[in-house]
């Protein structure tokens, strides 16, 4: 589904370079459950980034179906990750003057669909149907984050990329919005990636790599 080849991110400032990430490669199979783990600064999501098309690398390549994402023009590779990966991040991103309802369907929309029955079906799926028409200020944060997980899905992506997903929510959230997500990959077959400092969740992934320096050790 996806292949990381001698991923490297340098940053330089002045005379330093940062190896952020520092030749990773990996494969991530369809229908597998990933845990990306490691301590702060070890360059879990900027490798995270790399592998959704969001942050091209210094060296190296992604494959996302066997398609070289950073060979793509911008516009291509904004295309392909719209309607092939999903992402989740600590921060909900959603759009105050939006319903939930709206806020999911956005990705659709952008990719010229209305499936608004789909959005609102996701929103079911995650235990906010009564919640469809409320915006983000009335919502609570394990709310939010639930709105967030159905809009990644509305385009039914290949692969769903998670960082940190419960790292602004307390431990009862944080367990309901892991099963969800554990939920979703074992009914959809989605390929699911999660950056996560918590051990629990990692032992309940089908695999976890960790990264130290930037490094796969």
């Amino acid at each position: 589904m996806l292949t990381a080849n001698e991923i490297k991110k340098i940053y330089k400032t002045g005379a330093k370079e940062v190896r952020a990430v520092d030749g990773v490669s990996l494969e991530i199979r369809k229908g597998e459950s990933l845990a990306i783990v490691g301590p702060s600064g070890s360059g879990k999501s900027t490798l995270l980034h790399i592998l959704g098309g969001l942050d091209r690398p210094t060296s190296g390549n992604v494959l996302l179906e066997g398609t070289d994402l950073y060979g793509m023009s911008d516009s291509r590779r904004a295309k392909a990750r719209n309607l092939k990966v999903g992402f989740v991040f600590q921060a909900y991103h959603l759009l105050p003057e939006f319903t939930a309802l709206e806020n999911v369907m956005l990705p659709a929309l952008i990719g010229s669909r209305k499936d608004k029955d789909r959005a609102s079906g996701l929103l079911e799926s995650v235990g906010l149907g009564d919640r469809a028409h409320h915006r983000p200020g009335e919502l609570s944060g394990g709310e939010s984050q639930r709105v967030a997980i159905a809009r990644a899905l509305v385009n039914e992506p290949q692969v769903l990329l998670c960082d940190e997903p419960t790292g602004n929510l307390d431990s009862k959230n944080s367990d309901a919005i892991y099963g969800i997500l554990l939920d979703l990959k074992k009914t959809s077959g989605i390929s699911l990636v999660i950056v996560t400092h918590d051990e629990t969740v990692s032992k309940s992934l089908d695999r976890t790599i960790r990264l130290r320096d930037g490094r796969m050790i």
